[in-house]
């Protein structure tokens, strides 16, 4: 191994993390919620557009620490997409080849981003294709599969360290209520809603982890079974979140409840945030305020105050001609009327 060309490296991601401001915390006053302010940490503001810039730091790190990259390395990753755009950043900047396995279905602005930053994107059929297909161009490039669904919980320090747990409560500080009665995250590897529990648990606050899953994804029902053998034979329609296995990131036992998201429900309060924040975000940042507002919702009914804070993921420019397309949305989603009906008398 190139000890130098290695240190090199490690040398470069840090740069790279020092010309980064943080990430945003935006206040979201509902007139329905008097006493319940909702937070929207903006992960879209990081130069590769998503929360899975943070990660794909952490892994390029772990695998340079643990000797798995090193100068030349092709590198390899299952990805619905985000994830690929970022770590397609990293690997441009340490000049290594990088190849992105996702379902062909993958919104082609994604696509666009990945090839951008000189990745190569080999397509499957579906989701449940992605490991081994990866798996095998690992194997026949001598290169390094990256496996953000195994490694995503070990790559990420959730001590502290900037974390983004750590972030959020060091921006909430000065905030009516400092400490969240909620922090709502939807599992696309498992690894950012593992970093959050442990660190609520390392610090002692009593914040309560909620999960939110889209259909046709398998980890609640893990959560509840705790079968890690379980398989859904139809993938997530709502890019970035869900899997149709159970994923060895994903850590059920810091997580205190979950709640199931319909698809139209993700869509619908996606289009909805559009109304309020004045730009338009993705899918998956529909599914965690649409478990945020149920939250509230039964905050409300108790008679309790206290923050809620969620995840806004990526921005919905990625995904004009998928989500915002309301043809796209009538043949693949359905009909997501009543659901802005059930948004607008949530929210009243």
């Amino acid at each position: 191994m190139n000890r130098n060309w290695v240190n090199h490296a490690i040398s470069e991601i840090n740069a790279d993390y020092q010309r980064s401001a943080d990430t945003h915390l935006i206040r979201l006053t509902l007139p329905g919620f008097s006493g319940i302010p909702l937070y929207l940490k903006d992960e879209s503001t990081h130069p590769t557009g998503s929360l899975k810039h943070r990660l794909a730091r952490s892994l390029f790190l772990y695998g340079l620490c643990n000797g798995w990259i090193t100068e030349g390395t092709p590198i390899i990753e299952a990805s619905s997409g985000s994830t690929a755009v970022s770590e397609a950043y990293f690997a441009r900047l340490l000049g290594l080849p990088f190849i992105a396995v996702m379902p062909a279905c993958t919104a082609r602005r994604k696509i666009e981003q990945i090839e951008f930053y000189g990745g190569r994107c080999h397509f499957v059929n579906s989701a449940c294709e992605i490991y081994a297909a990866s798996e095998t161009l690992a194997r026949e490039l001598n290169g390094h599969y990256m496996d953000q669904f195994t490694f995503a919980e070990r790559a990420t320090d959730w001590r502290g360290n900037n974390n983004i747990a750590d972030s959020i409560f060091r921006q909430m500080q000065n905030e009516p209520h400092p400490v969240p009665a909620f922090i709502v995250m939807s599992a696309g590897t498992g690894g950012t809603s593992a970093t959050i529990g442990r660190y609520i648990r390392s610090q002692g606050y009593d914040t309560r982890l909620a999960v939110v899953d889209p259909q046709n994804s398998v980890f609640m029902d893990y959560w509840q079974t705790r079968d890690a053998t379980l398989r859904s034979t139809v993938g997530s329609k709502i890019e970035g979140i869900g899997r149709p296995r159970v994923e060895p990131s994903f850590i059920p036992h810091v997580v205190d409840e979950m709640l199931r998201v319909p698809d139209a429900a993700s869509v619908a309060t996606a289009q909805w945030l559009e109304t309020q924040l004045g730009r338009k975000v993705g899918a998956s940042t529909g599914t965690n305020m649409w478990g945020a507002l149920q939250l509230a919702a039964r905050m409300r009914e108790q008679g309790r105050c206290g923050a809620i804070v969620t995840l806004l993921c990526d921005s919905g420019e990625r995904y004009l001609e998928t989500y915002y397309n309301p043809q796209w949305v009538k043949e693949n989603i359905g009909d997501v009327t009543p659901w802005k009906a059930e948004l607008a008398r949530l929210t009243e």
